[in-house]
């Protein structure tokens, strides 16, 4: 019996020593190399059955498009320009879909829009302050709109969006500074338990910077707030990243030193501590413990998974009351598509989430 148990053991450490030679040697299975690093073999990843049929049509559409590179455009003004003529049919069908007034206003010194459900009366005791996405440096003219419009027009809200300063021309902390000055002009005509705080992409982080930063000002917090598209730490971290750059390519894969990337925010953080509270809230328990309720928004193809899972994660181990949502098959921002019934759902569930913690 001894013999035999050594003869085993001998068998399964010659077979430990072989399976790097198998796998190396085998092209549809994945390699780990000693770093843990994962070679990961070619496949077709085909649309989810769990989406909808407009969303694989979508799919479907993108094979008779151009391809369309990474968003790396070195000069932010063409920047701004290519991404305004390239959204404007969805801003177009955003606001056709859900039909809002747009006033253009100044609140504590800084541009905003005013935007409110057209054709009725909003919520005179309640607002929301939407962050817009473009990371930290462009998209105000899209993004502010369509991430507003459904918001408004769906839950009967005034939506203050804020026209914070952006990179290359300002750095962090510049737009949470901004945020700050309309969100402590609004406590002049609401209380803080009546005003919501929410953006996608680089509006969803900065939305999570402001949580962290408020308390710091000895502001209070506001009713609830909504992470979508992001979570809080810094971009381009996790394994959604390196996934999103494969099956969707709007977004590059993550800077190594081999293949170093443009930075996405033309430079907005340099200089700052990427993992200082205000920065990246959710390395911080205890800054963590001081968020109001929140809701994040993500999806399985999106380069913002991990961030957003990592956030909720450590928003429920630090006690915090946190929902998410995950949509199946989606991509980054997919709430910007409201042709999508995944989106028009969605708009659904922060409508409630607000209407739940704006008491």
């Amino acid at each position: 019996m001894q013999l035999t148990r050594r003869a085993l053991a001998a068998s399964l450490c010659a077979l430990s020593f072989s399976i790097p030679q198998l796998q190396a040697a085998t092209s549809d299975k994945p390699v780990f190399d000693q770093t843990g690093t994962v070679q990961v073999p070619s496949f077709s990843l085909p649309p989810s059955d769990l989406q909808s049929e407009e969303a694989t049509r979508m799919l479907q559409m993108r094979s008779k498009m151009p391809h369309r590179d990474a968003v790396q455009e070195p000069d932010a003004i063409k920047a701004r320009q290519q991404l305004a003529a390239m959204l404007a049919p969805q801003v177009e069908g955003m606001l056709k879909a859900y039909p809002v007034n747009v006033a253009e206003e100044s609140i504590g010194g800084v541009p905003v829009r005013i935007v409110t459900p057209k054709g009725g009366k909003p919520d005179k005791d309640r607002v929301l302050i939407n962050l817009h996405g473009g990371a930290f440096n462009t998209c105000w003219e899209s993004c502010s709109l369509i991430e507003s419009a459904p918001i408004a027009a769906e839950g009967n809200y005034k939506v203050v969006s804020v026209n914070y300063r952006m990179a290359p021309e300002a750095k962090h902390p510049a737009a949470v500074e901004d945020v700050t000055s309309v969100y402590r002009e609004l406590l002049k005509n609401y209380k803080p338990e009546h005003i919501g705080i929410y953006g996608c992409s680089a509006g969803g982080f900065l939305t999570s910077q402001t949580a962290a930063w408020l308390p710091q000002q000895n502001l209070p917090q506001p009713a609830a707030i909504g992470i979508f598209g992001a979570g809080s730490v810094r971009f381009m971290t996790g394994d959604s990243a390196w996934i999103a750059a494969s099956i969707d390519g709007s977004f590059p894969p993550p800077s190594t030193k081999e293949k170093p990337q443009m930075d996405l925010t033309r430079g907005y953080f340099d200089g700052a501590d990427m993992e200082e509270p205000t920065v990246s809230p959710a390395l911080h328990p205890e800054t963590l413990k001081k968020f109001p309720p929140t809701m994040i928004i993500t999806g399985t193809r999106a380069m913002d998974m991990s961030p957003a899972i990592y956030t909720n994660t450590e928003l429920l181990k630090a006690g915090t009351d946190s929902t998410l949502v995950v949509g199946e098959g989606m991509g980054h921002c997919y709430i910007y598509q409201n042709y999508l019934p995944e989106a028009r759902d969605t708009y659904g569930l922060i409508v409630n989430f607000f209407r739940k913690n704006l008491h």
